[in-house]
């Protein structure tokens, strides 16, 4: 699906505030009810928007503490690789788990309650996963930043 300057616009006012009314939606990017729905249905439809989901402060939560765990694999072997994938897969402390390019082969963002959870989490999850050669954890002091509103293109 290509996407034009409306559903640009669609996508960018969802993202900014998912829960508001096809009516409200439809002002902001001057289209008509109808066919603003029609647009965001299709939109759904192809798989370029997913979903929606509630974004839940960590810190109210008892999750206050986020890392960012880069991990390198001993080697890219497909059985390593997979074996490595699917374990993060079903990690719920992992939120988010990136392949990258560079030094590390993997970065990871945890939420944890606090050191103890997070010596757990490494010692019972991350260090019995077969093929970790290294890992190199930073913890996240502040947030400067967070937008879910991706740029004009």
């Amino acid at each position: 699906m290509e996407l034009d300057r409306t559903d640009i616009a669609i996508l960018r006012a969802l993202q900014a505030d998912g829960r508001q009314s096809n009516l409200a939606l439809a002002e902001k990017v001057n289209l008509s009810p109808s066919p603003c729905l029609r647009r965001v249905r299709q939109l759904e439809e192809a798989g370029v928007i997913r979903g929606y989901t509630a974004l839940v402060d960590p810190k109210a939560y008892g999750l206050p503490l986020t890392l960012y765990v880069r991990i390198s694999l001993e080697r890219h072997a497909r059985d390593v690789v997979e074996t490595f994938e699917q374990a993060i897969e079903k990690l719920e402390e992992v939120v988010e788990c990136h392949l990258l390019t560079g030094g590390a082969d993997y970065l990871l963002r945890v939420v944890v309650a606090d050191l103890e959870d997070y010596q757990r989490f490494m010692s019972e999850e991350i260090h019995v996963i077969p093929g970790v050669a290294s890992i190199d954890t930073s913890f996240a002091l502040k947030t400067v930043k967070s937008s879910r509103v991706y740029k004009k293109p």
